[in-house]
C-alpha cells in the first residue's frame, strides 16, 4: 500500500505541474514550447518569426520550463534559458513591450536590425552561460551554432555579457553555499568536478576512445532520424487543435511517471561498501545511494539515476573512484529509457531543452562501455562517462568547439583535453555522414527558410537574372505616387521591399531623352509609417530635406508599426501624393542578372541581405532599370528546384550515381 500511495502522489505531482506548463503554452504562447534555439538561430539567419521574443513568451517560457523541468519529463533547461535570454535582450532592444505598455524611451536608440539581432546573440551566449556556467563556452556556441554574421565587436560584447552573468551567479551560489537558501540548495561554478582525477593516457586507450565517438556519431544521427519521424508524427497531432496538444503532453507525463516509478523495481538491491566517506544508503534530496525499495545498507543504483534531479543524476553517473557502484543491467535500462522517453517529449506542447537528456544518454553509455571493458582500460568510469556525454551531443547537434570548451568548464580538468577533441571530432565526422544536426531537422520541419553557408554545386549553372524570370514581375513604385496607388500595392502583395523607379529622368549627353532611372529600394515599414503619419502632397512635387527632418526622425522608422489594414485614410487623401526619394535607400545591393545564383547566396548570406536587386546588363531607353528582386525565400534550394524541375532531375540522378 505504501509504494501505491506514493506512485498516486509521484504521478500526481507530476501530472499537476505538467499541466500548468503546458496549458500556459497552449493558450497563451505557442512559441514558448520547445526549446527555441532553432528559432534563434533562424532569426540571426535573418527569418523573423512572429511572437518569437515577445513579453507573453518570455513569461510562459519561465514558468513552463520551471513546471515542465519539476514534472521530471526527460528534457532539459538550458534550451529554455537560452530563449529566455533571447527575449530578454530583444525586449530591452525594442525598450520594452507594446502589448503591456510597457516602454523605456530611453532603450529606444537600439531597436535598429543589426542592434536588435546583437543583443539577442549576447541574450542567447548568456543563457547558455547560465546553464551551464560556462562563460567562454556560451560565446563560442554564440559563434558557432546560432550566430550567421560575426562582428569582431561582438565578440567582446557576449564575454561581456557571460561575465556579468558568471558574477551573478556567484554573488548568488556565495551567499546559498551558507545554507540561506533553503530548498535552492548551494553549489559552485563547476557543475561536475573531476579535477582531482589525474588523467593518463596509455595507448590501449586510443581504441576505447575512438570506439566512444563511432558509436556517439551513429546513436547521434540515429536519434535525429527518430526524432525527426517523432515530430512529424506530433505535427499531425497538433493540427487536430489545442486539446489534442494538452492531451499529448498529459499523455506523455503519464509515461514518464510510469516508467520513473516502476523500473527501479527491475534492479537488484546492492549492499553498500563501507570503505566509502559517503553515507549510503542517501538520506536527503541528493546522493549518489538511494534506498527505495531495498532494505537498511543497501541502496538500488537505478534509482540513484532515475529519482533525482537532472543535475544529480549527472553527478552521480560522472562520479570517479565508483568502478562497481552502478550495475551494467541499470545503465542499459537507464540508456534505453531515456532515449525512448527523450524522443516521446521533445515536441510536446512543453519548454524543453536537448542538452540534459543527450547527456545523460551519453554518460549512461560511455560507462557501460567502460565497465564492459572492465580491467583493459586505465581512465576511470567517470571520465568515460564525460567522454560519452561529448560524444552524443557532439553526434547529434555536430558542435564540437563549443562544446570542448562547455565541457572543459563543466568539469574543471583540462588534462580531458586532447581526448575530449580526439572525440568530438570522431563523432561529429560519422554523424555527417548520416544526416544533418538536430537543429537543422528542426528547422526543416517548421519550413523557415534558413540560408546555408554553402551554396549547392548546381547553383552555379543557374543565374539570377533566369532565378528572376521564373518569378512574378517585379511590384515597383515611382518616385512621387499617388496614395492610393501605395495603399494598393501594400494591401495586394506581401512584399516587404519595392524598387523606386522614376520615369522620364534627364538623361546625360548624347544618350536619348525619356530614359528611367533606379533610385533604390524603399521599406514596406517606411511606407506605412509616412502613411500612419498621413504625410502627404497636394501637388505631385519634390520635397525639401528640411521638410522631412521636422516631421521624421530615425526612431520613427526604425520601430515596427502598425499594419496596413489598420491605417485609416479618407477619400481626399487617397488622392494626394507621397514624395518616397527621403525614405528610399539610394544605395542597395544590386547584382546583374548573369551572375550565378551561387554567388548570389553567398552574397545573401555574408553581407546579412533582406533584398537584392537584379538589373539588366544591357541599359538604355525602352529597358527597364529593374530585372526582378530576390530575397530569402528565392534563394532557398528547394524552392529553386521546385521553379526548375530539370534541376531537381539532374541532382536527383548525379547523387544516385555517387
Amino acid at each position: 500500500m505504501l509504494y501505491i500511495n506514493g506512485f498516486i502522489y509521484f504521478t500526481g505531482a507530476n501530472f499537476a505541474l505538467t499541466m500548468v506548463a503546458a496549458t500556459l503554452c497552449v493558450m497563451f504562447a505557442p512559441t514558448a514550447a520547445g526549446p527555441g534555439i532553432p528559432e534563434i538561430k533562424a532569426y540571426l539567419n535573418g527569418v523573423d518569426t512572429p511572437n518569437m521574443f515577445g513579453a507573453s513568451t518570455l513569461i510562459v517560457k519561465i514558468i513552463g520550463s520551471i513546471g515542465a523541468v519539476s514534472a521530471g519529463l526527460d528534457l532539459g533547461k538550458e534550451g529554455p534559458l537560452v530563449h529566455i535570454g533571447a527575449c530578454l535582450a530583444s525586449l530591452l532592444g525594442q525598450g520594452g513591450s507594446d502589448n503591456y505598455r510597457l516602454k523605456w524611451r530611453w532603450l529606444r536608440y537600439l531597436q535598429n536590425d543589426r542592434d536588435r539581432r546583437d543583443l539577442i546573440t549576447c541574450g542567447a551566449s548568456s543563457g547558455v552561460c547560465a546553464a551551464f556556467r560556462a562563460p567562454v563556452g556560451g560565446v563560442l556556441f554564440a559563434l558557432e551554432e546560432v550566430a550567421s554574421w560575426w562582428r569582431s565587436a561582438l565578440l567582446w560584447r557576449t564575454f561581456f555579457s557571460t561575465a556579468i552573468v558568471v558574477v551573478v551567479l556567484r554573488g548568488f551560489m556565495e551567499y546559498c553555499d551558507s545554507g540561506k537558501c533553503g530548498l535552492f540548495g548551494k553549489g559552485g561554478l563547476i557543475l561536475f568536478d573531476v579535477s582531482s582525477v589525474s588523467v593518463t593516457y596509455h595507448i590501449n586507450d586510443l581504441l576505447p576512445v575512438a570506439l566512444i565517438g563511432i558509436i556517439g556519431g551513429v546513436l547521434g544521427s540515429l536519434y535525429n532520424h527518430l526524432l525527426h519521424k517523432v515530430l512529424r508524427l506530433y505535427s499531425l497531432i497538433n493540427e487536430k487543435g489545442r486539446t489534442a496538444k494538452l492531451l499529448l503532453s498529459l499523455g506523455v507525463s503519464l509515461l514518464t511517471s510510469i516508467c520513473l516509478y516502476l523500473l527501479p523495481f527491475l534492479a537488484p538491491c546492492t549492499p553498500c561498501d563501507p570503505t566509502l566517506d559517503a553515507a549510503c544508503p542517501t538520506v536527503g534530496r541528493s546522493g549518489n545511494f538511494k534506498r527505495f525499495n531495498c532494505p537498511n545498507g543497501y541502496y538500488n543504483d537505478l534509482a540513484s539515476l532515475l529519482h533525482a534531479t537532472n543535475d544529480d543524476a549527472v553527478r552521480n553517473i560522472f562520479s570517479t573512484g565508483t568502478p562497481t557502484e552502478f550495475r551494467a543491467i541499470s545503465l542499459l535500462i537507464f540508456f534505453a529509457i531515456y532515449c525512448i522517453l527523450g524522443l516521446f517529449t521533445f515536441g510536446i506542447a512543453v519548454p524543453s531543452g536537448l542538452f540534459l537528456p543527450i547527456i545523460l544518454m551519453g554518460s549512461a553509455y560511455g560507462r557501460l562501455l567502460a565497465l564492459m571493458m572492465g580491467s583493459h582500460i586505465y581512465i576511470d568510469q567517470g571520465l568515460y562517462a564525460v567522454l560519452g556525454a561529448a560524444a552524443l551531443m557532439s553526434g547529434s547537434m555536430r558542435m564540437t568547439v563549443s562544446l570542448c570548451v562547455i565541457f572543459l568548464e563543466l568539469t574543471n580538468n583540462l588534462l580531458l583535453l586532447p581526448i575530449m577533441m580526439f572525440v568530438l571530432l570522431i563523432a561529429k565526422t560519422v554523424g555527417d555522414a548520416f544526416n544533418p544536426s538536430i537543429y537543422e531537422i528542426i528547422l526543416d520541419l517548421k519550413g523557415l527558410p534558413f540560408l546555408e553557408a554553402n551554396p549547392e554545386p548546381w547553383m552555379r549553372n543557374l543565374t539570377v537574372g533566369e532565378l528572376a524570370a521564373a518569378k512574378p514581375s517585379v511590384v515597383s513604385l515611382g518616385g512621387i505616387e499617388k496614395v492610393v496607388r501605395v495603399v494598393e500595392v501594400l494591401k495586394s502583395t506581401k512584399h516587404n521591399g519595392f524598387p523606386v523607379v522614376d520615369q522620364g529622368v534627364p538623361s546625360p549627353i548624347g544618350m536619348p531623352t525619356g530614359a528611367t532611372e533606379l533610385h533604390g529600394l524603399v521599406l514596406r515599414s517606411h511606407l506605412v509609417a509616412v502613411l500612419r503619419k498621413k504625410w502627404f502632397l497636394k501637388e505631385r512635387r519634390r520635397t525639401e530635406e528640411w521638410e522631412v527632418r521636422e516631421q521624421f526622425m530615425s526612431v520613427d522608422l526604425a520601430q515596427k508599426g502598425p499594419k496596413i489594414q489598420e491605417v485609416v485614410l479618407t477619400e481626399d487623401e487617397m488622392d494626394m501624393y507621397i514624395d518616397l526619394h527621403p525614405f528610399t535607400n539610394t544605395t542597395p545591393y544590386t547584382v546583374v542578372e548573369t551572375m550565378s545564383v551561387a554567388k548570389a547566396v553567398v552574397l545573401f548570406r555574408q553581407v546579412a541581405l533582406r533584398h537584392l536587386l537584379i538589373v539588366p546588363k544591357y541599359q538604355g531607353a525602352g529597358i527597364s532599370p529593374i530585372v526582378g528582386i530576390l530575397t530569402r525565400q528565392d534563394l532557398i534550394a528547394h524552392n529553386i528546384l521546385g521553379a526548375f524541375p530539370h534541376l531537381a532531375k539532374k541532382e536527383k540522378s548525379e547523387s544516385t550515381n555517387s
